[in-house]
Formats: structure tokens, C-alpha cells, sequence
């Protein structure tokens, strides 16, 4: 029996960088044939949006570059996530910092520790967060689409080499 990998992206309320990143992510790894072995899920630091569907402007830059994120619903971060996944993604720092405090409550059981998105990039000249588009225009959506993209295919580039898939 195969191990399955197990993928969180976090954000603050699970409906605009999450949940994108979900759903991006989601698609590269069916394409790579590796859906059997490489599991995806999103959730919030806060309860905000608790069982909403992404933004409705997250979900048209989505569908717009090719993926949908219609079916997929806000959850809140809990600490056993930290027990279930390899791999817990922040899109900030300040993500990054509240998803330490609650590792902190498991940290001899964990699976894995949070770290930043696009540290998988490893490129200086990129930013290090995914910003949050919320209160911005259609553009910021893009963006976070865009970043999500690239640090989808540097991330599954990085679970084949650790996992030899």
C-alpha cells in the first residue's frame, strides 16, 4: 500500500489565496498522474467564512485560467491538521506566525512544521507572500493566481524529489 502525501494551504479565511492555491494545485497533480498518491486540502486561520465557497472574484480568476474552485468550502485550521499533513502551507508571515502557535500544541506528534508558499520558489527577486487580494481589485486576484501557479509546480517538483514519485 502506497503512502499518500497530504498538502494544506492556509490563509487567513480560506476563501481567496487557499483556496486558490488549492485548486491550482489540485489540477498540476492530476495532470502529473499523481492524484492517488498526493492529497490537497485549504483552510482558514480565522472562522470567518466557515463553509462559504471562495470569493466569487477568486473563483473567476480561477476559471479563467483554467481551474475551478466552485465546489470547494472555508474550514478552519485545527491543530490536528498538523498531525494529518506533510505539508502545511502559509500565504504570510503573519499565517505563518498564528500556524506556529498552534504547532506548538502537537509539536512532538507532528507530521510536518508550517512554512511559507513560495519559499518553494526559492527565488530572491520573487516576494515571499501571496498578498491578500480581498479588499483590492481584480488585479490582485490575478496576482495570487499567478504566484499560486508558480509555486504549485516548484512544490510538486519538490514532493516527486523528496517522495521519488
Amino acid at each position: 500500500m502506497s503512502l499518500t502525501i497530504k498538502v494544506l494551504f492556509v490563509c487567513l479565511g480560506n476563501i481567496c489565496r487557499s483556496p486558490t492555491a488549492h485548486g491550482v494545485f489540485v489540477q498540476k497533480v492530476r495532470a502529473a498522474g499523481l492524484a492517488s498518491r498526493i492529497t490537497v486540502d485549504s483552510a482558514g486561520t480565522a472562522a470567518y467564512h466557515l463553509g462559504k465557497a471562495p470569493d466569487s472574484r477568486s473563483q473567476l480568476a480561477a476559471k479563467q485560467g483554467g481551474y475551478d474552485l466552485s465546489e470547494l468550502r472555508a474550514r478552519q485550521v485545527v491543530k490536528e491538521d498538523f498531525l494529518e499533513f506533510d505539508y502545511v502551507l502559509a500565504m504570510d508571515e503573519q499565517n505563518l506566525k498564528e500556524l506556529r502557535v498552534l504547532h506548538q500544541s502537537v509539536v512532538g506528534d507532528a507530521r510536518c512544521a508550517p512554512q511559507l508558499f513560495l519559499a518553494m520558489l526559492q527565488d530572491s527577486g520573487r516576494p515571499s507572500e501571496v498578498p491578500d487580494p480581498y479588499y483590492g481589485g481584480a488585479d490582485g486576484f490575478v496576482e495570487v493566481l499567478q504566484l499560486c501557479e508558480d509555486a504549485a509546480d516548484a512544490l510538486l517538483r519538490h514532493i516527486r524529489a523528496q517522495h521519488n514519485l
